[in-house]
Order: C-alpha cells, then structure tokens, then sequence
C-alpha cells in the first residue's frame, strides 16, 4: 500500500498543474507553494504589484514620459522602438506617438520576415509618420547561428534573432545618442518564458556558436557582451522601458485598434509574423521538446483576467499546435540543411542551457546588485525576478 502511494504521488508530480493557470511539469524549473500556484504566477503579482493599474501607475508614466521628452530636445528622436510588424511591437510604436514621443523604429531583418510582417512595418511607420532604421543580417553568417542552436540540442533555438534584436537596439541607441529604447513585451498577455525553455545570455551564445559554427565571427551584427551592456547601462545611461507594463494592454482591443488605425493585419500565431519563428514555435519545440509555448501566453491572459482558464485549457487539450508542413519544409530548406542531418538533429538527446558555458552562475552571485539596479529602474525588474534570484 506505501508503495502505491509513492508510486501516485510521483506519477501526479509528474503531470501537476498550476492551479490558477495552464503550466504545468513540461516546464523542468516550475515549483508551486502551498496553494499549487506556480512560479510564474508568483512573478505575475510581484509585476502587478510594481505596476498596479490605475492613477498612480498613470501618474508615474507620465514622470517618465516627460523624462524622454526632456533627453534629447536638441535632436530628432527621443527613444527607439524595435519593430517586427507584430501585435506589440506595433502598438507600441502607436502608444508611444499618442503619447508625444519621437520615437526612431528599428527593425533587424534577419532573413525570415514574412510578407505580412513587411507591410505592417512599412504601414505603421508611413501612417504614423516615423522613419525606419533597418538591420540586415549577412544571410550566410545568421544561417549559421540558427543552425548552430539547432544542432545545440536545446530549445533556445530562437534565440540567436533575440540575441541580435537586443544587441542591435542598444547599439543603434549608442550610435544616435538616444537614451531609451522602448520595449512591447506585456507580462499581461505573454507572461514570463520558462528559463528551461527560453534562456539567453552572450557567452551561452558564443559558447554554441564555437562548438556547432563553421563561421567563427559574425560580423553583420553588433555583439553583446556582458561588459559592453555595462559600459551602455552604467556610462551612456541608456534604458530600457517596457511600455506595455504601464499601460491595461489587452489582446483584443489592440488587435482592434491597430486594424482601424495602421492597416495592421494579423498573421495567424503568437510571433507568426517570422516564418522561423513560427516554424520554431509550431513544430520544432512541441515535436522534439514537448514543449507548447501558448501555456505562457494564455496563462498570462488567465492572471490578467482576458480568458476563462476553462476556455485555456480546453484550447490546448483540444488540438495540439497546428503547424503548416510547407513552413517546416521552407524552414529546413533554406537552413540547407539535408534529410539525415534533420532526422539527426530531431533525435539528438535533449539538452538545456546548463551544458553549455553561461554567464548564469555569475548572475546569481551578483543577485543583490541587480536586485538594486532593478530598483533604480536601470534594468527591468523581470530580469532579477527571472534569472538572478
């Protein structure tokens, strides 16, 4: 009888749920407290707290409005805002002009972009009257990061265009003397990525790049490293402001607005407007990692009270992720890579972060430091609450 019991409790650990969202143990770092909410839900209302909706929250959004304004009177742009024809990079273009800003757009193109992504950009930027600096990446030298990522074994596949996007907005800033760089990630309606499935740091990057890469430096984009984001942070001043995070950002309305505003058209999926990411998102992660990234966008929806945790469920158990097969067929045609290096990458054993090289244990040793920084606003404060505590 003891042994049945050990035996159904580990089987129910196996397979727990949050109770309040849709996480549950595909995510290897999740913990619950007493009540069976999670970790992430945890995260959520330390944010909520920070930011508490209503007129003190509007207040200090003004403060910091009025802070941008005042940076760079003397030149043309104020902040900058990277683009991607998305959902929330769009509308925060559009929030930050109907709040008085000059915002510069920066876009990276790092070869995927679809034909819906395109127009978008090019609509808002024209309707709204903002000039368009763009990136391109060198083809061949990204290729050969993407590829890298995917023979790393780990689901941070993706993160080589996030790694870029980051690297190229705070150069562009440096470059233009621009003081701020506006950021369109809610935690409302896209919650926190799990570190186990997203999880990026420059010497991860390169330490992947050396072991897989056949092009040992990358020249078409500027790098990240720690020091530099120092030197940027620390003697520029430049920050970085999640918008979103200021503001009652809800999914529908803005898909509503943009519409009518900026022609914006929707592309199908949560990052769908990449055709990497989308092929990423759809089959790579769910068919190799088990891993479905809708739980942490509608998980964020259930906390910000915009969908019925039923409903949640009822969507991720009722279909898996769909994928288009002509997406994954171009994904892998393009990367050049051939049916058996395929078949190999997919049936590679799986691996984390934690094999690779990593500034991770350095970020938790300087936990207390970031936490102050956290507190000064000079970093956002989801970067303590998710790597360093």
């Amino acid at each position: 009888m003891v042994k049945l019991n050990i035996l159904n409790h580990d089987k129910i650990m196996k397979n727990r749920l949050c109770s309040r969202c849709i996480l549950d143990t595909t995510v290897k770092d999740i913990w619950f407290d007493h009540l069976g909410e999670c970790k992430y839900c945890k995260i959520h209302d330390e944010l909520e707290q920070s930011f508490p909706l209503g007129p003190d929250l509007d207040n200090k959004l003004d403060k910091i409005i009025n802070k941008i304004k005042n940076s760079n009177k003397r030149k043309k742009y104020d902040c900058i805002v990277g683009v991607s024809g998305g959902r929330d990079s769009t509308f925060t273009l559009l929030t930050a002009k109907d709040l008085g800003l000059n915002p510069l757009a920066v876009h990276f193109d790092n070869g995927w972009n679809s034909d819906i992504s395109v127009s978008n950009i090019k609509n808002a930027c024209q309707k709204l009257d903002v000039d368009l600096y763009t990136i391109v990446a060198d083809w061949e030298e990204f290729k050969d990061l993407q590829v890298s990522f995917l023979k790393s074994s780990t689901p941070d596949a993706d993160i080589p265009t996030d790694y870029a996007i980051y690297s190229v907005l705070y150069n562009v800033a440096n470059k233009k003397g621009i003081k701020y760089i506006l950021n369109g990630h809610s935690f409302r309606t896209e919650g926190t990525s799990p570190i186990s499935w997203t999880y990026m740091d420059p010497l991860y990057v390169k330490d992947v790049h050396k072991k897989f890469g056949r092009i040992k430096k990358n020249k078409s984009f500027p790098h990240m490293t720690f020091l530099k984001l120092q030197y940027y942070l620390w003697i520029k001043g430049i920050r970085e402001l999640r918008l979103m995070e200021y503001i009652d950002y809800n999914k529908n309305k803005v898909d509503v607005i943009l519409k009518e505003k900026l022609d914006w058209k929707y592309y199908g999926g949560h990052h769908h407007e990449n055709h990497y990411t989308k092929f990423f998102q759809s089959y790579y992660l769910p068919k190799k990692f088990n891993i479905d990234k809708r739980k942490t966008e509608l998980s964020a929806l259930i906390r910000s009270n915009q969908i019925k945790r039923e409903d949640a469920l009822n969507e991720i158990n009722s279909s898996p992720y769909k994928f288009d097969q002509k997406t994954v067929d171009y994904a892998i045609n393009k990367l050049d890579i051939s049916k058996n290096e395929w078949e190999k990458i997919m049936s590679s054993p799986i691996k984390s972060h934690n094999d690779y090289k990593t500034l991770l244990p350095m970020i938790k040793m300087l936990k207390f430091p970031i936490k102050f920084a956290c507190k000064m606003n000079i970093i956002p404060k989801i970067l303590y609450l998710k790597y360093a505590r």
